[in-house]
């Protein structure tokens, strides 16, 4: 079956067409906002400067804002390994969802489809590689918390959209607050580094907060069921076989 997708154009893009090839990254985004209706006004209202490129409903319905060809204002400043603003390579995803600040919620099964169905038609049109989708709070973790702990990267993973780690459950929760010293500590961020978290932070931010907001980044991503900002051995290991299997 061909995927539907309804049109409701935003003016928030840069209007020269980019080399679809220049397309290399999927990006997640919850929209964080308590109202449907007055989330896709602000994606396609010119005075907010955001906009996204596709945007999934509640009940799954698909909306494209702004044409693959053209850059969408939705990553704002941010970073992944080597690439800086994220918006010149990327494909921006909304997903209605309130977020934390509006009693975030589960995602539901006809969204999730919907993200299914949508991220592999572009991942085959664009050859996009599964170390290459990410979510917001990957790429801007000093001031951004979505898609959040409850977006399902696992099961999407499963799908081949993203990549996840492949470590049991029972390992995992053995590991889990169990300290971890100051070699581990060195050893547990330079993974970070090396999968993609940025090194740098915004002038608002030490180097403590960062390291704790890219920390929250990869729980919220690798490890939902804990976020605290704090390393463990559960962490460690996480990051470790995410290493060795995907970077």
């Amino acid at each position: 079956m061909a995927l539907k997708i309804d049109l409701n154009y935003s003016p928030n893009f840069n209007p020269i067409k980019r080399n679809p090839k220049q397309i290399k990254f999927l990006i997640f985004h919850y929209t964080g906002m308590k109202n449907e209706i007055e989330a896709i006004k602000k994606l396609t209202r010119i005075q907010s400067e955001v906009s996204s490129h596709y945007f999934i409903k509640n009940n799954g319905e698909i909306i494209l804002m702004v044409p693959d060809s053209y850059i969408s204002w939705h990553a704002g400043k941010s970073s992944w390994k080597s690439y800086e603003s994220l918006n010149r390579y990327s494909i921006g995803i909304e997903i209605n969802n309130p977020g934390h600040k509006f009693n975030y919620k589960k995602y539901s099964t006809k969204q999730i489809n919907s993200i299914l169905s949508l991220s592999k038609y572009l991942i085959k049109k664009y050859k996009i590689q599964q170390k290459n989708i990410l979510g917001h709070s990957d790429i801007a973790p000093n001031r951004k918390k979505d898609p959040g702990e409850k977006f399902p990267w696992k099961y999407l993973a499963k799908n081949k959209i993203g990549f996840w780690h492949s470590l049991s459950t029972s390992l995992l929760k053995k590991n889990r607050r169990v300290k971890v010293n100051d070699e581990d500590v060195k050893l547990f961020y330079k993974n970070l580094y090396k999968i993609g978290y940025s090194r740098k932070f915004s002038k608002n931010f030490n180097k403590d907060l960062h390291l704790e907001s890219i920390t929250n980044a990869f729980q919220r991503r690798f490890r939902q069921e804990l976020i605290s900002g704090q390393i463990d051995k559960e962490c460690l290991i996480i990051s470790n076989n995410l290493l060795k299997k995907h970077c």
